[in-house]
């Protein structure tokens, strides 16, 4: 079983959905928290849960649009615990918006938060890592980086442009026992894809039914499925391993669905 005993780790959009659920679970495995987001009453909630598992944690709140917020909450975390071990580089911008019609200054937005932010808080972990003789960092991805749909055409790009910071960074670390790594999610049922599903695509509940009609396994992927994930890369059980991607779906990538 994986242990993060004694860990300290970052993760990035950790108030609800896939980001909560490796909180908690990296919790129950050992490991101290900082917990970042924008929501503070969810972020203390998370929090709590970190702490009713036997682990310390601190809410950290900030746009990490911001160059100095990506900076800021490494630091933090630092002089919070004296080290970090493990990022989680969760948060996203998930708007929705094809190539064609997508406002440059939401193209920015989505770019800023899924493609800047991951390489400026992984550029500010390395002295850290590097202090404490390796480290990992994990990027949380999708499987709409290989082509992704029209409907999501700047996050498709952001997240395939991800993979590609993933394995140009895990060349380069290694030699510090850095490992980079990354998830590919599939269609996870969080908060935050009811809320996009309601509030940008105007459906009522009844697309998760037709949803998990879809699945093989009967079921969207839940925020744990992630989280198990994650700790093994965050874990000395892959401690050899990096610029992997975990394609973490029901189907794999560009194929049809079985009928």
């Amino acid at each position: 079983m994986s242990t993060l005993e004694h860990k300290v780790a970052v993760v990035t959009g950790a108030t609800s959905g896939i980001g909560r659920g490796i909180a908690e679970h990296f919790a129950r495995l050992g490991s101290h928290v900082i917990v970042h987001g924008i929501a503070r009453d969810d972020g203390v909630e998370t929090v709590r849960r970190v702490k009713a598992a036997g682990r310390d944690a601190e809410y950290f709140e900030g746009d990490l649009r911001s160059e100095d917020v990506c900076r800021a909450l490494i630091r933090f975390a630092v002089e919070r615990f004296s080290g970090l071990d493990i990022l989680v580089n969760n948060a996203a911008d998930t708007g929705r918006g094809d190539l064609e019609h997508i406002p440059i200054a939401r193209w920015d937005a989505i770019m800023a938060v899924n493609l800047r932010a991951p390489f400026i808080l992984l550029q500010e972990s390395i002295a850290p890592m590097r202090a404490r003789g390796g480290g990992s960092v994990i990027n949380i991805g999708s499987v709409l980086a290989y082509v992704g749909e029209p409907k999501l055409g700047a996050y498709s790009v952001s997240k395939g442009a991800l993979m590609t910071l993933t394995k140009n960074a895990a060349s380069l670390l290694n030699r510090d026992r850095i490992r980079v790594n990354q998830i590919n999610v599939g269609w996870t049922l969080t908060e935050g894809e009811r809320r996009v599903k309601r509030e940008q695509e105007g459906k009522g509940d009844e697309w998760i039914e037709q949803a998990i009609a879809t699945r093989p396994f009967g079921r969207l992927l839940a925020p744990l499925d992630i989280a198990y994930a994650a700790a093994y890369f965050a874990s000395d059980e892959s401690e050899c391993v990096t610029g992997s991607v975990l394609d973490l779906e029901q189907y794999p990538p560009g194929t049809l669905a079985n009928s």
